[in-house]
């Protein structure tokens, strides 16, 4: 498993590191939301910081903005 790990850096690899990353970001967002909203249905209040929601957004938007450009602005 360590070896399929090492083989994601390698530049013939299959994956989109960008893409990964920007579906992680994405995925951390939502989950965040989502428990924002459960606890705001519980009447409890979950402090989210604007400036790590904002890092996450900028993530995101950058790793999905550099993959798509990558794939249609071919060489």
């Amino acid at each position: 498993i360590i070896m399929k790990f090492v083989e994601i850096f390698k530049n013939d690899n299959s994956y989109n590191e960008k893409t990964v990353i920007g579906f992680l970001s994405f995925a951390v967002m939502v989950l965040v939301m989502l428990a924002d909203v459960i606890t705001g249905a519980f009447g409890a209040h979950l402090p989210i910081n604007e400036f790590t929601y904002n890092s996450f957004v900028i993530v995101t938007l950058g790793s999905f903005g550099i993959a798509g450009l990558e794939k249609f602005a071919k060489k």
